[in-house]
């Protein structure tokens, strides 16, 4: 494939976004081709009928073409292996999390029940191996096994935290972003990492569409139709400025500021869910400000 390439003048090459795609677009652009990438859900689009490689071709030949279509941002080396930091962390975080829950369920069929927590889960686990008489033969093996995988996933998780704090300390936009309220430094290095252009997003709102933050719409003759978030984007940031919009709702709410009495006022009228999804839209929106202004956020001054 590569010597084929070479042989070519310059020309435009339409790549649809998928596993290898950023490898291959940094290559090709060094050979002096200029790369595109398309999101597999446009392309899907221009395809006729059927399923075969030619007609995949022919669907990305005609998309790479429209002036309205979006492309992906080719990222770099450094930017696809701090996001791979965090892809494996979050997958040991759900293995321990599905451990954690296997090993609570197990103690509390022998009469044995922990506090929320993985820490208190572990120190019940711990106190109840201690106790030669309190747990069956069979039970201990099984148990203390459960445990030492939850200490070993827990290791491995503080071991990737301490490589995303250091990446977080080198990258300027990650250090700007971490001031948001509810993005700490896990959210700020995934969207640093993950934007690599901010500038393809005409506003905050279309940032946040591209999220899929905003109402999915179902509208026709005139009539707006709006329905649940879209959930079109990336899942993984999603989740993270959801999860961030949550604890700022339950520690701010009740504090004077502008922010505050908007989910106050929203509160009144709206459930929890919806409320958490409006503020995660506003963090975002305010993301996007701080990455295409470079600025730094100015939090709100307490009232009088």
């Amino acid at each position: 494939m590569l010597p084929f390439f070479s042989k070519l003048p310059p020309c435009l090459i339409g790549v649809e976004a998928c596993g290898t795609a950023h490898h291959w677009a940094r290559t090709l652009s060094a050979m002096g081709h200029e790369v595109r990438l398309i999101p597999p859900s446009y392309v899907k689009a221009f395809v006729k009928r059927g399923k075969s490689d030619a007609i995949d071709a022919e669907a990305i030949c005609e998309a790479v073409q429209r002036r309205t279509m979006q492309f992906v941002p080719v990222k770099s080396v450094d930017q696809q292996s701090i996001l791979m930091t965090h892809r494996a962390r979050s997958l040991l975080v759900r293995q321990r999390t599905s451990v954690a829950n296997a090993l609570r369920s197990h103690l509390a069929e022998l009469g044995l029940v922990a506090n929320p927590g993985i820490a208190n889960l572990a120190r019940l686990a711990e106190q109840a191996l201690a106790d030669r008489d309190a747990l069956p033969s069979f039970a201990r093996v099984a148990l203390a096994i459960m445990l030492r995988q939850i200490v070993a996933l827990g290791q491995e998780i503080s071991a990737l935290d301490r490589q995303i704090a250091a990446w977080h300390v080198e990258s300027e936009a990650s250090r700007r972003l971490a001031a948001i309220p509810g993005l700490g430094v896990i959210t700020a290095t995934a969207v640093a990492a993950t934007v690599t252009d901010p500038d393809q997003f005409r506003s905050g709102r279309q940032f946040a569409a591209w999220l899929g933050l905003t109402p999915q719409q179902q509208s026709t003759g005139g009539k707006m139709r709006l329905g649940g978030i879209s959930k079109q984007g990336d899942r993984y940031l999603r989740r993270l400025l959801v999860v961030g919009a949550t604890a700022v709702i339950r520690h701010t709410k009740d504090k004077p500021t502008p922010m505050a009495a908007w989910i106050r006022k929203l509160m009144e009228k709206k459930p929890f869910r919806v409320v958490s999804i409006a503020l995660a839209n506003k963090l975002a929106r305010i993301a996007w400000v701080l990455l295409t202004r470079k600025e730094t956020y100015r939090p709100y001054q307490l009232a009088a």
